[in-house]
Protein backbone atom coordinates (compact mmCIF):
# COMPACT_ATOMS: atom_id res chain seq x y z
CA UNK A 1 0.00 0.00 0.00
CA UNK A 2 2.99 2.53 0.72
CA UNK A 3 5.35 0.92 -1.55
CA UNK A 4 4.55 3.70 -4.43
CA UNK A 5 4.22 6.38 -1.86
CA UNK A 6 7.27 9.10 -1.25
CA UNK A 7 9.00 8.63 2.47
CA UNK A 8 9.16 12.10 4.50
CA UNK A 9 11.90 11.87 6.80
CA UNK A 10 11.68 13.43 10.43
CA UNK A 11 14.71 15.26 12.20
CA UNK A 12 14.15 16.44 15.55
CA UNK A 13 15.66 19.82 16.85
CA UNK A 14 15.23 21.88 19.75
CA UNK A 15 15.95 24.93 17.54
CA UNK A 16 14.94 24.33 13.42
CA UNK A 17 15.50 27.90 12.59
CA UNK A 18 18.98 28.12 14.22
CA UNK A 19 20.27 24.51 12.48
CA UNK A 20 18.72 25.22 9.25
CA UNK A 21 22.48 26.81 8.16
CA UNK A 22 23.52 23.60 8.78
CA UNK A 23 21.16 21.58 6.83
CA UNK A 24 21.36 24.05 4.07
CA UNK A 25 24.70 25.26 4.09
CA UNK A 26 26.89 22.65 5.47
CA UNK A 27 24.87 19.49 3.82
CA UNK A 28 24.05 21.12 0.94
CA UNK A 29 19.82 20.05 1.21
CA UNK A 30 17.66 22.72 -0.42
CA UNK A 31 15.33 24.74 1.32
CA UNK A 32 12.00 24.83 0.50
CA UNK A 33 9.65 26.29 3.11
CA UNK A 34 9.13 26.79 6.93
CA UNK A 35 5.80 26.75 9.14
CA UNK A 36 5.45 26.83 13.01
CA UNK A 37 6.21 23.23 13.40
CA UNK A 38 9.13 23.06 10.78
CA UNK A 39 12.04 23.77 8.25
CA UNK A 40 11.45 21.78 5.32
CA UNK A 41 14.31 20.86 2.83
CA UNK A 42 14.90 18.83 -0.16
CA UNK A 43 17.34 16.06 -0.25
CA UNK A 44 17.19 14.44 -4.07
CA UNK A 45 13.63 14.07 -3.63
CA UNK A 46 12.59 12.90 -0.15
CA UNK A 47 11.18 15.62 2.09
CA UNK A 48 13.11 16.15 4.95
CA UNK A 49 11.32 17.79 8.25
CA UNK A 50 13.71 19.49 10.96
CA UNK A 51 10.66 19.75 13.41
CA UNK A 52 10.82 21.72 16.25
CA UNK A 53 10.84 19.67 19.99
CA UNK A 54 11.77 22.67 21.50
CA UNK A 55 7.92 21.82 23.70
CA UNK A 56 9.31 18.60 24.09
CA UNK A 57 10.21 18.26 28.04
CA UNK A 58 13.18 16.26 28.41
CA UNK A 59 13.87 15.55 24.74
CA UNK A 60 17.26 13.99 24.31
CA UNK A 61 18.81 13.08 20.59
CA UNK A 62 18.56 9.23 20.05
CA UNK A 63 22.03 7.71 20.40
CA UNK A 64 22.19 5.70 16.68
CA UNK A 65 21.93 6.97 13.06
CA UNK A 66 18.37 8.82 12.64
CA UNK A 67 19.11 10.17 8.93
CA UNK A 68 21.66 8.76 6.36
CA UNK A 69 22.91 9.45 3.01
CA UNK A 70 23.83 6.79 0.61
CA UNK A 71 27.01 8.26 -1.09
CA UNK A 72 29.53 6.78 -4.02
CA UNK A 73 33.06 7.79 -2.62
CA UNK A 74 32.67 7.52 1.43
CA UNK A 75 36.45 9.27 1.45
CA UNK A 76 35.69 12.20 -0.83
CA UNK A 77 32.50 12.86 1.17
CA UNK A 78 34.16 12.76 4.28
CA UNK A 79 36.82 15.01 3.48
CA UNK A 80 34.26 17.21 2.29
CA UNK A 81 32.79 17.52 5.08
CA UNK A 82 35.62 18.03 7.18
CA UNK A 83 36.35 20.74 5.77
CA UNK A 84 33.08 22.66 6.13
CA UNK A 85 33.67 21.56 9.89
CA UNK A 86 31.96 18.34 10.88
CA UNK A 87 33.73 16.16 13.23
CA UNK A 88 33.19 12.66 12.64
CA UNK A 89 32.01 10.21 15.69
CA UNK A 90 34.57 7.40 17.03
CA UNK A 91 32.79 4.41 18.42
CA UNK A 92 34.71 2.20 20.94
CA UNK A 93 34.81 -1.45 19.65
CA UNK A 94 34.54 0.07 16.19
CA UNK A 95 37.88 -0.46 13.74
CA UNK A 96 37.55 2.82 12.29
CA UNK A 97 40.16 3.78 9.56
CA UNK A 98 41.72 7.40 10.21
CA UNK A 99 38.78 9.25 8.53
CA UNK A 100 36.47 7.67 10.96
CA UNK A 101 34.80 5.34 8.40
CA UNK A 102 34.23 1.92 9.72
CA UNK A 103 33.88 -0.91 7.22
CA UNK A 104 30.58 -3.69 7.92
CA UNK A 105 31.01 -7.32 7.22
CA UNK A 106 29.24 -7.14 4.24
CA UNK A 107 31.07 -4.74 2.96
CA UNK A 108 29.29 -1.55 3.28
CA UNK A 109 31.67 2.03 4.57
CA UNK A 110 29.84 4.34 6.90
CA UNK A 111 30.95 7.28 8.73
CA UNK A 112 29.21 8.66 11.68
CA UNK A 113 28.17 12.51 12.55
CA UNK A 114 26.22 14.70 14.46
CA UNK A 115 23.86 17.83 13.65
CA UNK A 116 23.64 20.95 16.21
CA UNK A 117 20.79 19.19 18.33
CA UNK A 118 23.31 15.94 18.47
CA UNK A 119 20.94 13.62 16.08
CA UNK A 120 23.23 10.98 14.90
CA UNK A 121 23.75 11.10 10.99
CA UNK A 122 25.14 8.87 8.47
CA UNK A 123 27.01 8.51 5.29
CA UNK A 124 27.30 4.99 3.99
CA UNK A 125 29.09 3.89 0.76
CA UNK A 126 27.44 0.21 -0.63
Amino acid sequence: MLGSASIVAFVPSRSPRKTRSFYKETLGLTFVSEDQFADVFDAKGVMVRVVDVSSVEGFKPAPFTILGWSVNDIKKTVKGLVKKGIKFERYPGMDQDKLGVWTAPGGARVAWFKDPDGNVLSVTEH
